[in-house]
């Protein structure tokens, strides 16, 4: 899925800077100013950018917000609600799990961004898909543009990250010689004392499942023990 981030007549060039800087963060490159309302231009937003220029340089600028949704197969325009009736209002999550339900490799999602004044007019909000919102307090709604964007960029970023490789879990044998050896360990170095053997080793192996070791982890653990042992017989 391909990630479109649209901001509609921005009035800070900063902002423009740190949208971008939020959208490299995630790995998004595809920003597209719409309009040509005046900026600062006295490279304020490169120096906001802060390591993003190429995206603040690499930027589209449209006269419409039709030209910026043209080819965008899911729109969604971001509101601040404040009061308005809004039929449906998406968290950024829930943008984000529908994106990837709906949504292939070749497809592009439209997030539509307003301006920091007042936001998104009605015939705006109208032109795209969906609508959605970031929930915060009722006594101060309204988020800087860069760090809504920054937001609904890591929700997206969630769903396209590579899936971690799952971590190699030892098999019965190990985490049984594990569990064998230790407690046999500890009854050498008397640390049972009058406790229940039974129960303190129950424990012990409750903590090792909670803990989720891998087999590199339980192996690690028992050539330690396997160490201790031998030193123990040396003295």
């Amino acid at each position: 899925m391909k990630v479109r981030i649209i901001l509609v007549e921005p009035h800070e060039a900063g902002n423009v800077g740190a949208a971008a800087r939020a959208m490299k963060n995630f790995a998004f490159r595809d920003l597209v100013i719409v309009g040509s309302r005046p900026q600062r231009v006295d490279n304020v937003s490169e120096w906001w950018a802060k390591g993003a220029v190429d995206v603040v340089q690499g930027s589209r600028h449209v006269e419409t917000l039709a030209e910026a949704l043209a080819d965008v197969h899911l729109s969604v325009a971001t509101t601040a609600v404040r009061g308005r009736q809004v039929s449906e209002q998406l968290t950024p999550f829930e943008v984000a799990r529908l994106a990837e339900e709906s949504l292939g490799d070749e497809h592009t999602l439209g997030i539509v961004f307003g301006r920091e004044e007042w936001g998104l007019r009605g015939p705006e909000v109208a032109m795209c898909q969906r609508t959605a919102s970031i929930q915060t307090s009722q006594e101060y709604a309204t988020m800087n543009l860069a760090q809504s964007v920054a937001i609904f960029c890591y929700e997206l970023a969630k769903g396209l990250r590579p899936k971690t490789k799952s971590p190699d879990p030892p098999r019965g044998e190990l985490i049984n010689a594990l569990h064998s050896r230790t407690r046999q360990l500890l009854a050498d170095i008397h640390f049972f004392g009058q406790k229940d053997p039974d129960r303190i080793c129950a424990e012990l192996q409750a903590l090792a499942g909670r803990a989720r070791l891998t087999t590199r982890e339980a192996s690690i653990l028992l050539s330690m023990v396997a160490q201790v042992e031998t030193a123990i017989r040396r003295e």
